[in-house]
């Protein structure tokens, strides 16, 4: 357990503790309807260009280059900031921590970043995912349905403080993190039923407040909850977990603390346990040391290894239906990313393939069809997969993996997991695929046979075996990224949220969050 320390002694409005941001710039319009084909989200497309992601966007031979505005880049970001100052991550990356703030930027303008490497082919003795073009087929090949409403249905609408941000892993609950109007504690954690609609508030505080720690990322499932604080001024952090019934939690359990030699871990919650992926800072004495996805069962303090890369993982872990996705290094020479699907309940490692050298993906899902996942840059080599935006097999994949393939060597490979990627690369590089061509600025997720991806200003929905498409309404008076995406994984609802800061000609003034819950009708 953590040393008691002596208390901290805050002005509520200390600009160390929470420096001042700027409002959203205006992004691009939302989706224009009234089309049959491809009006999704005509203009810029937004994006998530942090510097930190774009400084390693690099290949072997040619460092990224920002594409201009003539090639469809929206220019510079924007801070989405909430009440008190603080600015909250809204694409999900991990959060920016240091001694001077520790702060989330929605980067919603910027562009993709063209990179360029000198040969594609597989490297190191592993098997990396081919697609070729002509297997690829894009939003603009879909028809449009124009009235979201015959396939899609409202089932709950719930308003929350404005600034809220939420986070939903099944179809029971989801998380909401909920600012507060003072200064201490600066949020609190609800529980919102995707059922009724209610919203329990399980955390009044950060457990270590009185040390001087708040609350800043969260995540729950029917089982329980995992949620991470900071002390910002001392540079350290907590993991914490608590068993749940998604209305309530038990006892919290510490399961992990850390300083600035490490990133502030990123969180997931799926089946019984609480699971976190723990970086070293990319510039810190412990840059050499392996990224960690650890985790504990709901209400236990056993902490366990459950996956160890050598290398930087390259997208936060993903709570998907029965299991966890990561994007660690593959165990082999040059840079190479693996899409890997872990079990909740062993933590085994059930699929994965391996992405070409130095594509790195932004966002890793799971759903019906197999792995999605999302570049934020566009390279020149990699065929039907070199081009920004979210990636899905058409139809589903099915990995067996066969006897170990040969080594460099001649030899035969005995590890299973590499065997396990020549098996997935050849099962996806087979199917057909559909990529929607918008910047990434959310992990996409499953709602039954719908495809759900956040697009410019709009949450979309795609069945790629009909090969059709919906967008969902966007309120008036929304924030600058519209209506987003707070599901992951698969399920049969889907939930979306937006900020809405808003006087009609006529009536009150509205400032909210609306939280709205969704399901097929068809």
């Amino acid at each position: 357990m953590p040393q008691k320390r002596t208390k901290h002694v805050r002005a509520s409005a200390s600009p160390s503790r929470r420096s001042a941001g700027t409002r959203p710039r205006a992004a691009s319009a939302a989706p224009r309807g009234g089309h049959s084909k491809n009006p999704i989200a005509a203009g810029p497309s937004a994006a998530r260009a942090s510097r930190s992601r774009a400084a390693h966007r690099t290949a072997p031979k040619a460092a990224p280059q920002r594409r201009n505005a003539a090639d469809g880049s929206a220019g510079e970001g924007a801070h989405v900031t909430l009440p008190g100052g603080r600015e909250v991550l809204l694409t999900r990356r991990h959060f920016l921590y240091g001694a001077a703030g520790l702060a989330a930027l929605a980067v919603l303008g910027g562009g993709g970043y063209a990179a360029s490497k000198a040969a594609s082919s597989s490297g190191g003795g592993v098997s990396t995912l081919k697609v070729p073009e002509s297997a690829v087929f894009t939003s603009e090949d879909c028809e449009q349905i124009e009235d979201s409403a015959t396939v899609m249905g409202l089932m709950v609408a719930k308003e929350l403080p404005y600034g809220s941000l939420v986070w939903a892993s099944d179809d029971t609950v989801a998380a909401c993190l909920m600012p507060t109007d003072q200064g201490r504690p600066l949020s609190t954690v609800g529980l919102l039923s995707l059922t009724s609609g209610t919203v329990s508030t399980v955390l009044k505080q950060a457990v270590g407040q009185d040390e001087g720690f708040e609350v800043y990322d969260v995540r729950a499932c029917a089982r329980g909850m995992v949620w991470a604080e900071a002390d910002i001024l001392d540079g350290l952090w907590r993991v914490y977990a608590a068993p749940g019934d998604g209305a309530s939690i038990g006892t919290p359990v510490l399961l992990e603390e850390g300083t600035t030699d490490w990133e502030m871990p990123t969180l997931a919650a799926s089946g019984d346990y609480a699971w976190w992926q723990v970086l070293p800072r990319l510039d810190g004495p412990k840059k050499t040391e392996a990224s960690l996805l650890k985790r504990a069962a709901f209400g236990s303090s056993q902490v366990e290894e459950a996956y160890s890369s050598n290398g930087r993982m390259c997208a936060p872990p993903c709570a998907v239906e029965g299991g966890v996705v990561i994007t660690p290094r593959a165990d082999t020479n040059g840079t190479y990313y693996q899409l890997t699907r872990l079990d909740a309940a062993t933590a085994e490692v059930t699929d994965a393939v391996v992405l070409p050298s130095s594509m790195r993906p932004l966002e890793a899902g799971y759903g019906p069809t197999g792995f999605s996942f999302a570049f934020d840059a566009i390279y020149n080599y990699g065929d039907g997969i070199k081009n920004l935006g979210t990636y899905v097999p058409a139809s589903p994949v099915t990995v067996s993996a066969p006897a170990a393939p040969e080594d460099d060597d001649g030899k035969a490979d005995t590890s299973p997991l590499r065997a396990l990627d020549a098996a997935g690369a050849a099962a996806y590089g087979d199917a057909p695929w559909f990529r929607f061509p918008r910047t990434p600025t959310a992990p996409p997720a499953w709602c039954g046979k719908w495809f759900m991806v956040k697009s410019t200003r709009a949450v979309c929905g795609i069945d790629p075996a009909t090969k059709r498409y919906f967008t969902l309404d966007v309120k008036n008076g929304t924030d600058d990224y519209g209506d987003y995406l707070a599901s992951t994984g698969s399920g049969s609802r889907v939930v979306t949220f937006s900020n809405i800061d808003y006087t009609p000609l006529e009536g009150d003034p509205q400032k909210h969050c609306l939280v709205r819950v969704w399901s097929p009708v068809e």
